[in-house]
């Protein structure tokens, strides 16, 4: 089925984005800038968009419609854009409105949409456009905290079938508080965590630091968790490594300087997290953001990079059921720093949420 279909006209503002937008010369606050409206007009608007998308949803053809429509995976997500990837090939799309007035939550990079494919061409050049039509059900979701207590969600990642905490034995060091948070929050969230001690190469200079790492590990690894030592100079742990992410979809965690990239460079040579990848049209550099991205692993899977994120929420885990993450707690076997990260996240989760 032939799903491209001639190219809506344009306002001169939309078109004037998206040419840049292709060529490679919008910024970033061009990127994440939106429509704004009055107080009187934006409900006017909302209102009748919302009863537009209720009339749509009620008519049976449209689902079939939908069903039939291209099942694609977002790759970036920007305010006015979202990448979209399908059968190789990447779809600068929008969201149409009067679905987007009725989403809960905002789209996010690994959400599975539907769309509508339009073949656009400006000149001599083609590329591809469409418009997201329905977003399917998230099986997993990451969230981002505003705070602690997590009061609103605020999806980063979709889909996602792992995290990866990443953490240094040294430079810099461990804070494994952070590490339990981020632990609770993959699991909340559908993913499955695993613990990757790098800079493994400083054992020697950090003794201490590495005998106590050892024995954090070896815990972990008791409650059923999976851990892999790292070192890009020595070149350890970088194979067992591959075999993890290998046909995953995997998150990155971990603050900046521990290694992420330097780990994923080191077992996919042509990828660099720090830079945006080379546009199709123009072969230039886009300008990176702080959102998430995806990429694609040449042996299988895929890494969703989420630099800028420090922290993430804890989205419906409540102070009766933060133990059910805590197994040693629960069992009595934790040992003193485990037990103290325990009642410090406990005592950030407020006792009225999700109650």
């Amino acid at each position: 089925m032939n799903h491209c279909m001639r190219s809506p006209k344009k306002s001169g503002r939309e078109k004037d984005l998206t040419g840049r937008y292709f060529a490679g010369k919008m910024n970033e606050d061009e990127m994440r800038g939106g429509e704004r409206f009055g107080g009187k007009s934006k409900n006017y608007q909302q209102n009748k968009t919302i009863r537009t998308a209720e009339l749509r949803a009620l008519e049976p053809q449209n689902i079939a419609d939908l069903d039939a429509l291209p099942l694609g995976e977002v790759v970036q997500v920007f305010s006015l854009f979202s990448e979209v990837q399908f059968e190789g090939k990447v779809f600068l799309c929008v969201v149409r409105k009067t679905m987007a007035k009725l989403r809960s939550t905002q789209l996010v990079v690994g959400d599975r949409v539907r769309f509508t494919s339009i073949e656009q061409t400006e000149g001599k050049d083609t590329h591809n456009e469409g418009i997201i039509e329905r977003i399917d059900e998230r099986q997993t979701v990451l969230t981002r905290a505003d705070s602690f207590k997590a009061l609103v969600q605020h999806p980063i990642v979709a889909n996602a079938k792992q995290m990866l905490v990443v953490v240094s034995l040294a430079l810099p060091t461990v804070k494994w508080g952070l590490v339990d948070r981020m632990i609770v929050a993959a699991e909340a969230g559908g993913l499955q965590p695993i613990l990757c001690l790098n800079k493994a190469d400083l054992k020697t200079e950090f003794a201490k630091e590495y005998a106590f790492a050892e024995e954090a590990l070896a815990h972990y690894r008791s409650t059923g968790l999976k851990t892999i030592e790292t070192s890009v100079t020595l070149n350890l742990g970088l194979d067992e490594l591959k075999a993890l992410l290998k046909d995953n979809v995997t998150v990155l965690a971990g603050h900046s300087g521990v290694g992420k990239s330097s780990l994923i460079r080191a077992i996919e040579p042509t990828l660099d997290l720090r830079v945006a990848p080379v546009s199709n049209y123009n072969q230039k550099g886009r300008h990176t953001t702080t959102s998430a991205r995806r990429y694609i692993l040449g042996f299988g899977g895929a890494v969703v990079d989420t630099p800028g994120v420090k922290l993430f929420g804890l989205w419906k885990v409540t102070r009766d059921s933060l133990v059910n993450y805590f197994p040693d707690v629960a069992a009595k076997t934790a040992p003193e720093w485990r037990q103290e990260s325990y009642e410090r996240i406990l005592e950030s989760i407020p006792e009225s949420d999700f109650e």
